[in-house]
């Protein structure tokens, strides 16, 4: 399988790109900064300079691709503005690639407008958004909406469902999970929320 992965050098990206090149995909990261290059080559993975908030059409950069992957974010220390350029825009400019499956990485609670921090609005409304463009695009996608991501090493076991209540999960976890996703086709059309837990990741996501 040919996976493009957007953000592709951020924390979920590398980690995800490394499991895709190991399980023999084509693995190709977008990034910004041609700095980071050597970085994904270190991993097996292809970079591909590719500015998603410059760009108004990002299709070039996903060209033959069988699935792409939308992990970037605007991060933690950004404004309201760039969450909206990055954490929406970008995605939809992903969608607008036409490449025919997508999975989105959004938020825990993402659809519960009524659990949001007033801190955290902008950022969720952005996910929001995304998600609803993703769920109207006719798109083959699915929606994986992860709990608080911490660097513990992971477990490979998760808990996956709707209104789970919060949590946490290892990024080593989500991107195994993508990586089941991108590797089971009943996923498509699915949309779920995602923490630690007992079973283990590849029961979970048949589970779906």
């Amino acid at each position: 399988m040919d996976v493009v992965v957007v953000g592709g050098h951020g924390q979920v990206g590398l980690r995800l790109l490394r499991l895709l090149a190991d399980r023999g995909h084509r693995a190709r990261g977008l990034i910004r900064n041609p700095d980071h290059e050597a970085d994904l080559r270190e991993l097996g993975a292809e970079p591909v300079l590719c500015d998603i908030e410059a760009l108004d059409d990002i299709s070039a950069c996903c060209e033959g691709a069988d699935a792409v992957v939308f992990a970037a974010g605007a991060g933690p220390g950004s404004g309201a503005e760039r969450k909206r350029t990055v954490d929406y825009g970008g995605a939809v400019k992903l969608i607008d690639a036409g490449v025919e499956r997508y999975v989105m990485v959004s938020a825990i609670s993402a659809d519960r407008p009524e659990e949001w921090s007033d801190q955290m609005r902008p950022y969720y409304e952005a996910k929001a958004d995304a998600d609803r463009r993703v769920l109207e695009s006719g798109l083959d996608h699915t929606i994986v909406r992860p709990g608080g991501l911490t660097d513990d090493a992971g477990t490979g076991r998760v808990s996956v469902g709707t209104n789970l209540g919060g949590g946490q999960i290892p990024r080593d976890d989500l991107a195994a999970v993508i990586l089941a996703v991108l590797e089971t086709p009943s996923t498509i059309g699915k949309a779920f929320e995602l923490v630690s837990g007992d079973t283990p990741i590849e029961e979970a996501v048949r589970s779906l």
